[in-house]
C-alpha cells in the first residue's frame, strides 16, 4: 500500500516537472524558445502554450480535475508530436513524456484504467 502511494506520488511529480519546465522554459523566454517559437508560428503562441501547460499543471495536482488534466496533457502532447511530424523533427521524446502522462494517469486514477482497458467490473448479477 506505501509502495503504491510513493509510486503514485513519484509519477505525479514527474509529469508535474515535465509540465512545470516546459512551461516556464515558454513563459521566461530565453535562447532556446527563440527557436521554439519558429516552429509554433511565433513568440505570442509560445507564451499561450507556456500559459496553457501551467494550467494543465495546476489541474493536474486537483484531485478532482485530475483526469481531465490528463487527458489535456495527453492532448496536448499528441500536438506536440503531431507538429513535430509535419516538421520532420524526431517524435521519439514527445512519445515517451505522453508515455509518462499516460502512466501516471493510469497509476493516479485506477478509474481511468479500468474504463480505457475494459476491465471495468459489471454491477449486474
Amino acid at each position: 500500500m506505501k509502495r503504491n502511494k510513493i509510486i503514485d506520488w513519484a509519477f505525479t511529480i514527474l509529469v508535474a516537472i515535465i509540465l512545470g519546465g516546459s512551461g516556464a522554459i515558454k513563459l521566461i523566454g530565453g535562447e532556446q524558445t527563440v527557436e521554439m517559437a519558429k516552429g509554433v508560428g511565433g513568440a505570442s503562441n509560445l507564451f499561450l502554450l507556456g500559459i496553457l501547460e501551467m494550467i494543465i499543471l495546476v489541474l493536474w495536482f486537483i484531485k478532482r480535475t485530475g483526469v481531465v488534466a490528463s487527458l489535456l496533457a495527453v492532448s496536448y502532447m499528441a500536438g506536440i508530436i503531431a507538429v513535430m511530424f509535419v516538421q520532420n523533427q524526431s517524435i521519439v521524446m514527445p512519445i515517451v513524456l505522453e508515455t509518462i502522462v499516460w502512466v501516471a494517469a493510469v497509476i493516479r486514477f485506477p478509474e481511468l484504467g479500468r474504463r480505457l482497458f475494459g476491465t471495468l467490473e459489471s454491477n449486474e448479477n
